[in-house]
């Protein structure tokens, strides 16, 4: 390495992963302004319990994100540094630290600021003040869950986990917020797994909306409702139950609620009608795949030059399925939200489908036959569930 000043810009980084400080680092200001990869974006990632430097490669007309180890993701930056970027800063809990070269790439120069950024108790990047988490970490639930340890501190593995069950529950408190319950609200959620969401949900409830609700959690798996259960036991969750029952033997008298997180292809329809049967105020859920609408798919119009391609007609199903499900919940009385649950970089499964009781929209189904007409659709499976 020739330039010294890129040589003390480089060894500022290693340092900063070193003493784990480091929060993130970005290239910009290309140095052919004509290039197509127009910046790039560096994180700190772990895979399979190691860590890994994660580079988000922003072209103008896509992203392409590549992990690397430690050794490999410098040589990179080195590379990268004066010949493809000229501008370079790196945010850590200890300093801003910027890198700028001339228009030639020499004659480079470091500023050095107070930081910006810091990572708070979780381990997260936050601004200026730290997030306000709506769940206390110290829950004995939390450690029996593998997210924290016996302090209560949460773990290097469980951070990601952490993040994702707070930013669940800030999405529920935000539709509580717009559609109150009943305070004593019955709840379903609809393949619960390990339970993350649904111990996070009722503390969320009982402790911070001084509620009183059932919630019940079903999932397949006895294991799994065997653990839930005597952990809901031992938190003292008196009406937090978990049930090994199929969503299609449910049946019930009142449900103010239903989540149905990652529920697979056409079961995620048949929690919809469940909730929509059952007069659900909330309706919560989150698709997981889509193999009922495409294949049926059989498109012959401007559409097909595009569809012909496999990846585009299965992104094109996703968008019909989970498009067509939002019109049939506003044809039979809900409001609809369709927005991304978690940053795609956890989950390209990322779309959440929330709907809210309110007036029906008659023009909605007619909107549905208009859509399955341009893309050679039969039909869509909560359409026959709900006939």
């Amino acid at each position: 390495m020739n330039n010294p000043t890129k040589a003390d810009f480089i060894q500022k980084i290693t340092q900063s992963l070193d003493n784990q400080t480091f929060i993130k680092l970005t290239l910009s200001k290309p140095m052919n302004p004509k290039a197509d990869l127009r910046n790039i974006y560096v994180r700190l990632v772990e895979i399979k319990k190691l860590p890994k430097l994660s580079f988000t490669y922003r072209f103008s007309t896509k992203d392409e994100v590549k992990n690397h180890d430690f050794t490999e993701g410098s040589l990179l930056l080195e590379n990268f540094l004066g010949n493809d970027f000229l501008n370079a800063d790196l945010f850590s809990t200890e300093n801003d630290t910027s890198l700028a070269f001339d228009k030639t790439g020499e004659n480079a120069k470091i500023i050095v600021k107070k930081p910006s950024q810091r990572l708070d108790t979780e381990g997260v990047v936050s601004h200026n003040k730290e997030k306000k988490r709506l769940l206390d970490a110290a829950k004995p639930y939390f450690h029996a869950l593998e997210i924290t340890d016996s302090k209560g501190q949460v773990t290097p593995t469980g951070q990601k986990k952490f993040k994702q069950i707070n930013k669940y529950i800030e999405i529920i408190d935000g539709l509580l917020t717009e559609t109150k319950l009943p305070k004593d609200a019955h709840i379903a959620d609809f393949g619960s797994g390990k339970g993350y969401l649904t111990f996070a949900l009722y503390d969320h409830l009982t402790t911070n909306l001084k509620m009183t609700p059932s919630v019940f959690g079903f999932e397949l798996r006895e294991n799994l409702v065997d653990f839930c259960n005597n952990l809901s036991k031992k938190s003292q969750f008196e009406k937090l139950n978990f049930v090994a029952q199929d969503i299609n033997a449910f049946k019930t008298e009142r449900l103010d609620m239903l989540i149905a997180l990652h529920a697979c292809d056409i079961a995620t329809d048949v929690a919809l009608a469940k909730g929509i049967r059952a007069g659900a105020k909330i309706i919560v859920v989150a698709p997981c795949c889509h193999k009922q609408i495409r294949k049926q798919l059989n498109v012959e119009n401007e559409m097909q030059p595009i569809l012909k391609h496999g990846i585009l007609e299965e992104r094109q199903a996703e968008l019909l399925t989970d498009g067509i499900r939002a019109l049939l919940l506003e044809a039979n009385g809900y409001k609809t939200k369709v927005f991304e649950f978690i940053s795609t970089e956890h989950t390209p499964k990322n779309v959440m489908i929330v709907g809210i009781k309110s007036k029906p929209k008659p023009d909605a189904l007619k909107q549905v036959e208009k859509i399955k007409k341009h893309y050679g659709i039969e039909f869509h499976y909560l359409e026959k569930l709900l006939a």
